[in-house]
């Protein structure tokens, strides 16, 4: 079932962390993988690492213009998963209102950004999907992420309203509880694995998520054809401790 064999998949925000990850298993499974983000020295290096011929292009989301013009090329995609985003953190009253702005730009707005520009040039294929990534604080607020709830739980329901929207293409999220990626820092390897350890025993599936955890349901969304409007939380039971 896990074969992408010749199928197009394009990545935005696949330079790090969950999208490169997605991309690595993509290619791995016989994709033609491109991948777009803003940084061009990190696109090319990941182009590297994902390998099997993939592209690598500049993509700022926050840029209604090149968003738009990305999609205007007449490439088509059988898969298209957005996991680009830059948020802020920190209560209502703390947190200046740009940062809040800016926040939902990125994360909210870019996401619906790539969603419009797709749609209007008709860049994903009947049969494809489309996958924002957002975060299991929508289910679950914490003190001083209100607003990072409140975009994830923005982007799920715009998910849903999109799956009816352009069907017969797909439209779903994936929910990440914690997941080690380069967005916690860069620790020494000391440091680093007593932080998992901690974050493992406090889940109930004992494990800290990794980015290939988040791959595998990104994936599996590409190839169930019977899957769209769905939100799938993939944060190892943290929604429920």
């Amino acid at each position: 079932m896990f074969d992408l064999t010749n199928k197009d998949v394009l990545v935005i925000g696949g330079s790090s962390g969950i999208g490169l990850a997605t991309a690595v298993a993509a290619a791995r499974l016989g994709a033609r993988v491109a991948i777009a983000s803003r940084n061009a020295e990190k696109v090319a290096a990941a182009v590297e690492i994902i390998g099997h011929q993939a592209q690598g292009r500049t993509l700022d989301t926050l840029d209604d213009a090149a968003v738009a013009g990305f999609f205007q090329r007449g490439k088509t995609y059988d898969h298209v998963v957005v996991t680009a985003s830059s948020t802020s953190r920190g209560t209502v009253a703390e947190m200046p209102l740009a940062d809040a702005y800016a926040s939902l730009n990125s994360k909210f707005w870019g996401a619906y950004r790539v969603a419009r520009a797709a749609t209007v040039a008709d860049a994903i294929n009947p049969g494809g999907s489309l996958t924002f990534v957002t975060g299991y604080l929508a289910i679950r607020p914490k003190k001083g992420a209100a607003l990072q709830a409140a975009i994830n739980a923005g982007l799920e329901a715009l998910a849903k309203g999109l799956a009816l929207e352009l069907a017969p293409v797909r439209v779903n999220a994936v929910s990440p509880g914690f997941v080690d990626t380069p967005l916690w820092g860069h620790a020494p390897a000391e440091e680093k694995a007593a932080r998992l350890a901690s974050v493992a025993k406090g889940l109930p599936a004992g494990v800290a998520g990794q980015g290939e955890h988040l791959a595998v349901q990104i994936i599996s969304g590409m190839v169930n054809p019977y899957l769209t409007g769905s939100v799938t939380y993939v944060d190892g039971g943290g929604a429920l401790v």
